[in-house]
C-alpha cells in the first residue's frame, strides 16, 4: 500500500511541478511593451510578467513567437497566457479570455517633422488626398480604412518599412498603436520623426488566457489589483514609457 502511494505520488510530481510554470508567450518586436535589447527580452510586459509570477506565487517562462502565432499557442497549451501588448477587440474576444485592461491606449498619428505645419489642426488627417500607413491586420489599419476614407492607404510590414516611408516621401502619416509613438521619444533614430501624441482611438491592452480558463484568468485580475495597489504596475510603466500618460 505504502510503495503503490509513494508510485503514484512519484508520477504526479511532474504534473504538479509543470502546474506552477506560468508560460508567457510575447512576440518581442513591439518596444517599448517588449522587445530585444542586447539579446534580451525587455519591456513593460516581460517586466508586468515577472510581477505576475511574483504574485502568483509560480515559475516564470517566457516562450517568443511571432505575432501572429500568439493565439493559436495559446488555444494548443503551449503557453498559459498571452502577455504581449494585446488589444482588446471584438474578434479577439471569441476567441481568447481576456483579463482586465491594465492600460488605455489608442492609435496616433506620426509624421515626419517637416510636415508638422499640414496637419497642426487634427481635423486635418480626415482630408482629402492624405497618403496614410498602416500595418496590415492592426486596429491602425481598421481605423484608417473605417474613417479616413478620403485618404490613400498604404500598407507597411512594420513600424521601420513605414518610417523609412515617412523619410522617403511615400505617406504623409503613418497610423500605429500609441506605444509606437511613445518610442519616438526615446530614440535617436527617430529624431526626424514625430507624434501628434493625440490619441484618435480608445483602446485597451490587457493579458490574455484560453477560453474557459476563467481560474488563471480571476489569479491575474487578482494580481494586477496588487500590481495597482503597491504602485508596481506604475513603476513599470514609468521606466519605460519617456512620455507622460495615465495609466488607468
Amino acid at each position: 500500500m505504502i510503495r503503490s502511494l509513494l508510485l503514484a505520488t512519484l508520477l504526479l510530481l511532474p504534473i504538479f511541478s509543470q502546474a506552477q510554470v506560468l508560460k508567457v508567450g510575447l512576440s518581442p518586436d513591439y518596444p517599448p511593451l517588449q522587445y530585444k535589447q542586447e539579446g534580451r527580452i525587455v519591456g513593460i510586459e516581460p517586466d508586468n510578467a515577472r510581477a505576475v509570477a511574483k504574485i502568483l506565487g509560480r515559475e516564470l517562462a517566457i516562450f517568443e513567437y511571432n505575432f501572429d502565432e500568439l493565439i493559436p499557442a495559446l488555444e494548443q497549451g503551449r503557453v498559459d497566457v498571452i502577455m504581449s501588448g494585446f488589444s482588446v477587440t471584438a474578434d479577439r474576444s471569441q476567441r481568447v479570455t481576456f483579463a482586465d485592461p491594465y492600460m488605455e491606449v489608442g492609435q496616433m498619428a506620426i509624421l515626419h517633422k517637416s510636415r508638422i505645419g499640414s496637419f497642426a489642426q487634427p481635423w486635418a488627417i480626415y482630408g482629402e488626398g492624405v497618403r496614410i500607413g498602416v500595418e496590415p491586420g492592426t486596429t491602425g489599419a481598421a481605423f484608417a480604412e473605417r474613417e479616413l476614407t478620403e485618404g490613400v492607404v498604404s500598407y507597411f510590414a512594420d513600424p521601420d518599412a513605414a518610417f523609412a516611408g515617412l523619410r522617403e516621401g511615400e505617406i504623409d502619416l503613418y497610423i500605429h498603436d500609441a506605444p509606437t509613438a511613445w518610442q519616438l521619444a526615446n530614440s535617436l533614430n527617430t529624431d526626424d520623426l514625430i507624434s501628434t501624441y493625440k490619441p484618435l482611438t480608445t483602446e485597451y491592452l490587457a493579458w490574455a488566457v484560453r477560453k474557459g480558463d476563467d481560474a488563471l484568468a480571476a489569479d491575474l485580475n487578482r494580481a494586477l489589483r496588487e500590481m495597482r495597489a503597491s504602485g508596481t504596475l506604475q513603476y513599470i510603466v514609468n521606466r519605460w514609457i519617456p512620455v507622460q500618460i495615465e495609466v488607468q
